[in-house]
């Protein structure tokens, strides 16, 4: 009998995480959103079951649970503590992609009470996700580490505004990663930085880039390697210029004290783009065998067809990192009880994944989604670019 899949919101990505599970042809999915004008559009694009719930709707959310093995939300971060707590009364597993600090502590209390077999797993994106991943890898080849630097950005191919950004994600997360406080490690000691500072310049493929302190994209890596590390920090990329002008908008214009306000002027003013990249870079600097050595991981993904839908960049980075982890969680492979982090998963199995090998710069064609069981021993990629 096949898992049987709630995705919560069926937005951008919750299209996709249905898109991507339903055409693996592993799971019974049921996409679930307050929104009738959003299911009826997804209804449209995908044949899989639909219902209309309100996360607030105790009883209802009950009754969706019913016979539900995991529940995957992709709302905004706001209806996750919810989410949690039904899927916890419920008996199922639950997974996000949240990159709100406090949520995520609500859901790891939760996750106290876990029940044999459940777990609770937030942060499952982009980043939070793969980039954790990817750098608890490379600081695993380290018998010292000394500083870990993980970039990160979601970018249009074609930019032609003053921001030199298109909306390709959810406005509420873009908005809670330039305003809420960011976590880092400073000297060995947990600080935290302010949102839009730490502005820095560099080059990757003979472009040119900036990268800014935004909130949330370590996950819970700065507790996990406490002790372990000398510096440590997460920061978006963009083109130059644009933190100039999002400062402007959220610190001298006061934005930041208006969230709602902002939320429309974005959505209003900003288009959103399917023709993106997603770029990750992380480098670490640490001894190995006594010497001082660097290690670095580029990759960029671009925007493509996956049986027979395009998706953009971001939303297929993101919701493939989530199935990629549902994946790994029936084969057995992650921790079965409790909270979950990012970097309880390996490298290697994560891009051996069929839905993992999104990822994988090695990869050319399209994802292979009815392939469950993939050889084991992916070799990850370091030093390299995937164009």
């Amino acid at each position: 009998m096949q898992p049987h899949i709630l995705i919560f919101g069926a937005g951008k990505v919750g299209l996709t995480l249905a898109h991507l599970l339903h055409h693996s042809g592993d799971y019974t999915v049921t996409l679930a959103d307050k929104s009738a004008v959003q299911l009826e559009r997804a209804s449209t694009l995908l044949p899989v079951h639909t219902l209309e719930v309100d996360a607030e709707d105790t009883e209802g959310m009950k009754t969706a649970l019913e016979g539900v093995s995991c529940v995957l939300s992709a709302g905004p971060y706001f209806v996750n503590s919810k989410l949690a707590k039904a899927a916890l009364e419920a008996g199922a597993s639950y997974f996000d992609l949240t990159e709100d600090r406090e949520t995520t502590a609500q859901i790891r209390a939760l996750a106290g009470q876990a029940r044999v077999g459940q777990v609770f797993m937030p942060q499952c994106g982009l980043a939070p996700g793969f980039i954790g991943i990817l750098a608890a890898d490379l600081a695993g080849r380290f018998d010292e580490v000394v500083d870990i630097k993980m970039r990160v950005g979601a970018l249009p191919q074609y930019p032609s505004n003053m921001l030199l950004y298109n909306l390709t994600w959810s406005t509420d997360g873009i908005i809670n990663e330039y305003i809420n406080p960011c976590e880092a490690v400073v000297n060995g000691e947990v600080v935290e930085l302010q949102a839009l500072e730490g502005l820095e310049s560099f080059s990757l493929d003979g472009v040119t880039y900036e990268a800014f302190n935004t909130s949330g994209g370590l996950g819970t890596l700065c507790e996990t390697l406490e002790g372990k590390v000398k510096n440590l920090d997460y920061k978006s990329v963009r083109y130059p210029g644009h933190q100039y002008l999002t400062r402007f908008l959220i610190r001298d214009l006061k934005l930041s004290e208006q969230r709602d306000v902002l939320k429309a002027l974005l959505e209003r003013t900003v288009a959103i783009t399917p023709q993106d990249v997603v770029l990750t870079f992380c480098t670490v600097t640490g001894y190995r065998n006594g010497q001082l050595t660097q290690l670095s991981d580029a990759r960029k993904i671009y925007d493509q067809n996956v049986e027979g839908q395009h998706w953009s960049a971001i939303q297929l980075t993101t919701a493939a990192s989530l199935c990629a982890i549902l994946d790994l969680h029936f084969q057995g492979i992650l921790p079965t009880q409790g909270f979950v982090r990012q970097e309880d998963v390996s490298l290697e199995h994560f891009l051996a994944n069929r839905f993992g090998r999104v990822y994988d710069p090695q990869r050319v064609g399209a994802l292979e989604l009815r392939n469950p069981v993939l050889p084991m021993g992916v070799p990850s990629s370091v030093g390299v670019s995937a164009g």
